[in-house]
């Protein structure tokens, strides 16, 4: 029996989100994490031994299984291959004509920071007060509620990273969240996610900053404000590992929120996110990273990143790009299709990523654009290659990709149900798996429950 439920006002919020979260098969905090001051409680509901069986497989790894059997047992996957036999117990999923995938990962979102409705009231992302805010942490701006979650979880995306703006040298720490409905933010947090500093060079310092008649105002004037802020951050680092080698003694220095996170760069504790387009830019950043003795684990947009491939690719940096986006400012003119391909083509990491609300929906079709476009140019790159831009590359640009990104025997059981090819542009997620339980079904009215801020809008009688 299908209840009519209705929107009781502010009192019933809290319950009434929480019951459809746990009606969608999601999972309300457990036991918080020991580690850091705002740990995940996210903790994933009993899942059933699954089957999905006859469809074709792409698994993450670069590999496309034909009539293939995926097992998932216990919220991982438990074995994945032609010719498997399901064991008894298990719920047996027809695939055959369909596809799977692993979930999609966007390596670059704002969801929840700039939800919608736009509203200026709704939008946290950035702390646009001075160049360096890297004491600010974006999980305390994510607003769980946002209608945006649940139709990117439409469009297949399990795993996001939601970064602060591109404001700031230093934005602040990005947060790694489970795209699964809950009522705070820790509810959504990825355990054991490491964080990433959102760092950003360009023309939106420029213009944010040179504006008010203060530095940064030049390119120049944002690579001495990096340089000052690292001196700043090693210092600070000396004077904690002084304190700690010296056995604890005395009075501990003052802890500094915004040296805190940059230290914790240093220490290889938390990875850098970098907004960079231009080639000499990325050219640049890459020498700070050298003099400070820091990695960039990832140029985020970089349009340019194919004019300086062999660079890219000796420092290991991913490049989270699009295919289409390009030509708004003067900083992306040369963007090209052919960008996240080239990089891949050379043994670099790429990685399709969104940016955007309504693109974060479609980051199967942004892949299928970037990899026609390189089959065009005479680049042969298949659709199990073409998969990991949004699947295990990400991953491994958010530092999970032991978890997470493929469908190996052992990783989460974070899986996508297509009803064709997914590079197809008449493709859509029928299911969607997030540790082994059902989180979205295309035939199911249940998985299209709106969130309590949608409740009593317009169109929004959702027990039809």
């Amino acid at each position: 029996m299908r209840r009519r439920l209705r929107y009781t006002g502010g009192r019933a919020v809290g319950a009434l989100w929480a019951a459809l979260a746990l009606a969608a098969g999601g999972a309300i905090a457990a036991d918080p994490a020991a580690e850091g001051p705002f740990p995940s409680t996210y903790r994933p509901a009993a899942a059933a031994p699954t089957a999905i069986v006859g469809a074709t497989l792409l698994t993450g790894t670069g590999a496309e299984i034909a009539d293939a059997t995926l097992l998932m047992r216990d919220g991982r996957v438990e074995a994945v291959g032609a010719n498997l036999s399901v064991p008894d117990g298990y719920a047996r999923v027809d695939g055959r004509g369909k596809w799977v995938t692993p979930g999609i990962i966007d390596a670059h979102s704002h969801l929840g920071v700039y939800p919608s409705p736009a509203t200026p009231s709704h939008q946290d992302g950035n702390e646009a007060v001075a160049p360096n805010t890297a004491e600010v942490w974006a999980e305390h701006s994510v607003w769980p509620q946002d209608p945006k979650f649940r139709l990117a979880r439409a469009g297949g995306v399990t795993t996001l990273m939601v970064l602060p703006g591109s404001a700031n040298l230093f934005g602040g720490r990005s947060v790694t969240l489970r795209n699964v409905p809950a009522v705070t933010t820790q509810g959504m947090k990825f355990p054991g996610a490491p964080y990433g500093l959102k760092m950003a060079c360009g023309e939106n310092r420029k213009r944010v900053y040179g504006a008010r008649g203060r530095s940064p105002a030049t390119r120049m004037g944002n690579v001495a404000g990096y340089r000052k802020a690292w001196i700043d951050a090693a210092d600070y680092a000396r004077k904690w590992d002084r304190w700690e080698s010296g056995g604890r003694t005395g009075e501990p220095p003052k802890r500094d929120l915004q040296l805190e996170t940059l230290a914790g760069v240093l220490k290889g504790e938390i990875l850098v996110q970098n907004h960079c387009y231009r080639a000499d830019e990325m050219a640049v950043m890459i020498d700070v990273a050298r003099e400070f003795g820091f990695r960039i684990r990832a140029f985020h947009h970089a349009n340019e990143a194919y004019k300086i491939i062999p660079l890219l690719v000796k420092e290991d940096i991913c490049v989270a790009t699009w295919a289409n986006s390009w030509g708004a400012k003067m900083e992306s003119l040369d963007g090209i299709e052919e960008n996240a391909p080239m990089i891949d083509a050379a043994g670099g990491c790429a990685i399709i990523h969104s940016d955007d609300g309504l693109l974060i929906q479609r980051l199967n079709q942004e892949a299928g654009i970037a990899m026609t476009a390189a089959n065009h140019a005479g680049l042969s790159i298949t659709r199990g290659e073409a998969i990991r831009w949004i699947t295990s590359n990400p991953a491994r640009a958010l530092g999970i990709a032991d978890r997470v990104g493929s469908l190996e025997p052992g990783k989460m059981a974070d899986v996508v149900l297509w009803s064709a090819n997914p590079f197809s542009v008449y493709a859509l997620a029928d299911r969607v798996w997030i540790d082994g339980v059902p989180m979205w079904d295309r035939g199911d009215p249940r998985y299209r429950l709106p969130s309590d801020f949608l409740l009593g809008q317009p169109g929004q009688d959702f027990a039809r």
